[in-house]
């Protein structure tokens, strides 16, 4: 029995050992893939990417900034900082300086998007983005405004935003014929085609209704009364969004 007890006991004594030297194993293999982030800002990217492969990092050039203080094609700032204890393999993403702005920026206000894009172009810089607003009265496609704007200094990225007149129309409708139907359906008709219920009246009273209009049919269901007169007519046009008035009895 004290032999068993001792054979057991020798068992787990090497089962303890075996664990301790996997798990010392396993973390010095964890930590020997860990290196610190080399310090790469002011070098130029080719000597950037010399000193960063020695410690098995890959550089990225993401961004181009101009900076007064920072020459010309040297690295403006990286991530992971200098310092940091990463793994091996990741990539240092890094900025690229333009130096100091010479670069004049443009004005192309009201200039259509693609003449705008080429001048921009021509001055060695970029159209960073470009968005579009309705507005009446332009032609479609102008430049109504810019960002940064015409003759700005100080500029820290050599990209130009867009404001872009968008004239499209807004969906037009042949106003159908609502009398002698339901108001709770008419109610879900005008509701499905995008546009807005406006004064609902009792025809004989004149007084107006309450008339709930939610997004939700079934709160349409207490909707009561037969439509006699509409405004605007059966036959006109009418754009989304516009208010339809009702006569009910």
């Amino acid at each position: 029995m004290k032999s068993f007890f001792r054979l057991v006991l020798f068992g787990l004594v090497l089962l303890v050992v075996a664990l301790l030297s996997a798990l010392t194993a396993m973390r010095f293999a964890i930590h020997g893939r860990e290196v610190t982030v080399p310090d790469v800002v002011g070098k130029t990217p080719p000597e950037a990417a010399r000193v960063a492969e020695q410690s098995g990092f890959q550089v990225i050039v993401e961004r181009q900034f101009y900076s007064p203080t920072v020459g010309e094609g040297k690295i403006l700032s990286q991530v992971p900082e200098a310092g940091t204890v990463v793994r091996r393999g990741w990539q240092l993403r890094v900025a690229e300086s333009l130096g100091p702005q010479r670069v004049e920026i443009p004005n192309v206000i009201g200039e259509s998007q693609r003449a705008a894009e080429i001048n921009i172009r021509r001055r060695g810089l970029d159209v960073a983005s470009v968005a579009q607003v309705p507005m009446p009265g332009s032609a479609t496609g102008e430049v109504l405004s810019q960002s940064p704007p015409p003759n700005a200094s100080g500029v820290a990225a050599p990209k130009i935003s867009l404001l872009v007149s968008d004239s499209s129309q807004p969906q037009a409708f042949v106003m159908p014929s609502f009398i002698g139907q339901p108001l709770h359906s008419v109610l879900l008709a005008l509701q499905d085609a995008g546009l807005r219920v406006g004064n609902v009246t009792n025809a004989t009273e004149g007084s107006d209704l309450q008339v709930l209009v939610a997004p939700n049919p079934m709160n349409l269901a207490s909707a009561s009364g037969i439509v006699v007169s509409q405004n605007p007519t059966p036959g006109q046009k009418v754009i989304s969004g516009a208010a339809i008035n009702l006569q009910v009895k």
